[in-house]
């Protein structure tokens, strides 16, 4: 009986022995997975500030791009929108294109497509919303496209 309850001892120690060994060797693994030097984490980091930068410029000149280069003035409404026409006019037109800019952002970036509203069928008509009694069809157009680009922009990026 002595000899059975010293053979479960022996063999109880060998598991503890066991499930240490295991431990250890996990969290050596896992140990070795982190950062070993301090400057590699700082490239890491002066990586994702870069990325993150380049991403805001690229979304600032998106949002501005034809009407800063064209050297637009900027609008009485102080929005960023060039003043081509009525409020009436001008408000509908960039309502519709918003809305529909955030519309296709959405979908584009929840089907995993890449970022390109050019494409989009609204965005080349650019008449949603448009009736002629509001005056120009052209300038509709240009309000519609640039408000579409910032709420494709806006969608896209999960807003």
């Amino acid at each position: 009986m002595k000899l059975i309850e010293f053979k479960n001892k022996i063999a109880g120690s060998l598991f503890a022995i066991a499930v240490l060994f295991g431990i250890g060797l996990a969290a050596n693994v896992t140990t070795q997975a982190q950062y070993q030097d301090d400057r590699y984490y700082r490239r890491d980091q002066r990586d994702n500030q870069r990325d993150n930068r380049d991403y805001r410029e690229q979304r600032r000149r998106e949002r501005d791009g034809d009407w800063r280069n064209n050297n637009w003035r900027r609008g009485r409404y102080n929005d960023g929108y060039p003043d081509l026409g009525g409020y009436n006019f001008r408000q509908t037109a960039l309502n519709a294109g918003y809305n529909e800019g955030i519309k296709a952002g959405r979908d584009d970036r929840r089907r995993g497509r890449g970022y390109e509203y050019r494409d989009d069928k609204e965005f080349q008509r650019a008449s949603k919303d448009y009736s002629s009694r509001y005056g120009d069809r052209g300038t509709y157009q240009i309000y519609f496209r640039q408000a579409f680009a910032n709420g494709y922009a806006d969608g896209y990026s999960g807003y």
